[in-house]
């Protein structure tokens, strides 16, 4: 247990290189963490234009400051570099890159292949590598292990080998919110040797270490978090649909059940999923259990709920405008919002491309605003501008769509200037004037 025990140690006394493979919204916030607590950190990313943005001490992810990052660059503690060669002069390898779905829906663990290979072009005797990008139970064993261990070493004596699934809530900068440094951290080795050593590291990172008994365990334990709110917000949004059938304010409903002190857990309806978890770690889960002949039902139900979201709102669109004696056809709508989530500038997977695409179809001219998003992009490279807000565009529009709630919006000042307003986010909540302009979800 020679490597072990040195890399444990080198560990404790904060002398390990730390290697983090793409600097995305993940993979940024860990390694500035990692940085910010006494580490040396070397980023490693496709982008040189990511990479020069880096070394001039400019962060391009909201939850990582350019005043935070600026300093550890500065002081030597952070770098970046597009060579991959670089890897093997780190002591320990964090893989960060993503793990989307592919045209047919179906797993795309690629970058995860991508980002193993260039390990294993370098790897040396006492590496640790942990993988947080998420993916299906086994892809640590499966996927990245073999690669390794055709290198001629073996994995808890030689290297060692662990899943951390990663656990960011992006929009969060400090104490107040669920952070890199306070989130409590899930970790499980391929070996017990490789669960201590990814123990031992984020132990002087984040403030609490929860270890469970493998790495494909782990690997489930982050698909069980977000199927969670999956099926959750699935039937919420089943729910809404019900309650516009029947007349009834979801929302209101949802506050009163919410008064329970017990037995209950708030979801909120919506425009449909976004994020680059939520939409899509659920398939994962259903594509591997079909090897299992285990068919899951119930989240592909909850997935199907979520995905027909975006379709309802353009039925509330078309109502609002009905009642203007308005079609969807050659109607100006503005779409209020881009991100997924309120007050951040990440927009992958937001509903507002597919909303964008049905009101396209139907013969609208969509306008988009945003005020963290100026230019945008969807799975094809095709750029999207944003508007800025003003009076103008809101008195000119046939319809105003609120899809993210930004607390930037003045929603009163929103609902008095323009005709009609579908409010996905019940956002204008607390609205009193014009409130038979709205349509709520």
């Amino acid at each position: 247990m020679e490597q072990f025990a040195r890399l444990q140690d080198r560990i404790a006394n904060r002398e390990v290189l730390i290697g983090v493979e793409g600097l995305g919204y993940v993979g940024l916030p860990l390694a500035a963490r990692a940085a910010r607590v006494g580490f040396r950190v070397l980023g490693f990313d496709v982008s040189q234009e990511r990479i020069e943005r880096i070394m001039s001490g400019e962060s391009y992810v909201g939850d990582v400051t350019s005043e935070d990052l600026a300093p550890l660059v500065a002081a030597g503690f952070f770098a970046g570099t597009t060579d991959f060669g670089r890897l093997g002069e780190c002591d320990v390898v964090i893989i960060c890159v993503p793990t989307p779905l592919d045209e047919h829906g179906q797993p795309d663990i690629s970058f995860i292949e991508t980002a193993g290979d260039a390990i294993a072009a370098t790897l040396r005797p006492g590496q640790l590598i942990v993988l947080e990008s998420t993916t299906w139970p086994g892809t640590t064993n499966e996927v990245l292990l073999p690669r390794f261990a055709a290198r001629g070493l073996t994995v808890g004596q030689d290297f060692f080998l662990a899943f951390s699934p990663e656990r960011i809530d992006p929009g969060q900068t400090n104490s107040q919110g669920w952070t890199v440094e306070n989130t409590p951290k899930v970790v499980g080795g391929v070996t017990d040797a490789c669960t201590q050593l990814a123990k031992a590291l984020y132990g002087k990172i984040v403030q609490q270490v929860v270890e469970v008994s493998s790495a494909r365990t782990a690997e489930m334990t982050k698909l069980v978090e977000n199927i969670f709110r999956n099926v959750n917000i699935a039937l919420v949004n089943e729910l809404a649909l019900l309650c516009d059938r029947m007349d009834l304010n979801i929302w209101e409903v949802l506050d009163a059940a919410a008064t329970k002190p017990f037995a209950f857990m708030k979801h909120t309806p919506g425009p449909g999923l976004g994020g680059h978890c939520i939409p899509l770690d659920p398939f994962y889960l259903s594509w591997k259990a079909r090897e299992y002949g285990f068919h899951t039902r119930f989240i592909e139900l909850a997935g199907h709920i979520n995905n027909g979201m975006p379709y309802h709102v353009v039925n509330l669109i078309a109502r609002g405008l009905n009642k203007r004696r308005k079609s969807i056809n050659g109607s100006t709508v503005v779409l209020l919002g881009v991100a997924y989530k309120p007050d951040i500038d990440d927009y992958r997977e937001s509903p507002v491309f597919k909303i964008m695409e049905l009101l396209e179809a139907e013969g609208a001219q969509v306008v988009t605003v945003d005020p963290h998003v100026e230019v945008f992009s969807d799975h094809h490279d095709k750029q999207y501008h944003t508007t800025p807000l003003n009076d103008d565009l809101l008195s000119s529009a046939d319809c105003v769509v609120i899809i993210t709630n930004h607390r930037a919006f003045d929603y009163a000042h929103i609902v008095e200037q323009a005709s009609v307003v579908v409010d996905t986010r019940n956002a204008t909540r607390h609205v009193q004037q014009g409130r038979d302009k709205i349509v709520l979800l």
